[in-house]
């Protein structure tokens, strides 16, 4: 039976690029955004939602609170099913993912193999969430929007569905989570710039002073502060969007690896499958794979 969910209802300024509906207890949304105040439904389901691409300052209004949060590509926002959220504006464009879950993530039953109280699983409203586990499970739901379904997308699917629901049940119930207490120490602006920046110099060698320089800080300073500012030295963030970056030109299955580790500035196709493998759990090819990328690419690339 398909997920009800509330997205069409919130976000109706929004251009929905695709839709997964048909797959038990989860449905994805692609959609691309402008700048402006978005409707406030209260949610029927869960709602994951994770920034893919562009960013800028998100301010949300729920349960007394005012949460602002500059997003970023790999960032993530939660939503929890009853919220009432009274103010929802975006500064900037922006491409989301959209993830639904029910209002209990898992049914009953599971939950009861792993002593979980069904009528105790509340998923906590959090914000600008730099976690990396949950974009990487998430990220590959992404790539199955945009391509043919193969016959074995169910199963794939069932499967980060309740890897999914494991990580929010570990980490981001409401008795488990704690909202970060710093502020932003690096402008919204300055740190729009060093991000703006990385998106265009992926295939070139960023070094941390040109970074720092995008900022008007010293390198040790900005490295600091960036940190604060994003929860990821300015090393890991570039890597982690070279990996991004990659993995979806893997699933678009157009280039060889080797053209594909030249691109997005891995250096050679061995530091591309090494620096892949450790963010993925899976080499280039084996994500291409999994995806259904052309098959010939694969047999080229392999070769």
């Amino acid at each position: 039976m398909a997920l009800v969910t509330h997205g069409d209802e919130k976000y109706r300024t929004s251009e929905k690029l695709a839709e997964a509906r048909d797959w038990p207890g989860l449905s994805i949304e692609h959609r691309k955004f402008e700048a402006g105040r978005q409707a406030t439904p209260v949610p029927v389901c869960n709602e994951v939602v994770m920034v893919l691409s562009g960013g800028g300052m998100v301010c949300r209004e729920g349960n007394g609170e005012v949460q602002k949060s500059l997003a970023r590509p790999g960032m993530s926002y939660l939503v929890p099913v009853g919220m009432q959220e009274t103010g929802l504006e975006l500064s900037d464009r922006m491409e989301c993912l959209h993830v639904y879950l029910p209002p209990a993530l898992l049914d009953e039953s599971a939950l009861a193999d792993f002593d979980i109280d069904p009528a105790k699983v509340e998923i906590a409203y959090a914000h600008g969430v730099a976690d990396q586990v949950l974009f990487h499970i998430c990220a590959p739901l992404r790539d199955l929007l945009h391509r043919p379904r193969q016959p074995t997308d169910a199963l794939f699917v069932e499967g980060i569905r309740v890897a999914l629901a494991a990580h929010l049940l570990a980490h981001y119930t409401t008795d488990r989570w704690r909202a970060p207490g710093k502020s932003l120490s690096l402008d919204p602006r300055r740190l729009q710039r060093v991000l703006d920046y990385i998106e265009s110099s992926l295939g070139g060698d960023i070094r941390l002073e040109a970074l720092a320089a995008q900022a008007c800080l010293s390198p040790y300073h900005f490295s600091r502060l960036f940190r604060e500012a994003t929860g990821l030295s300015p090393h890991r963030y570039v890597t982690d969007r070279r990996v991004q970056a990659a993995r979806h030109e893997l699933a678009r299955g157009r280039m060889s690896l080797v053209d594909i580790a030249l691109e997005f500035g891995f250096g050679s196709q061995a530091n591309f499958t090494r620096v892949f493998r450790k963010a993925a759990s899976l080499t280039p090819g084996q994500y291409r794979e999994l995806c259904g990328g052309p098959a010939v690419a694969l047999r080229r690339d392999c070769a």
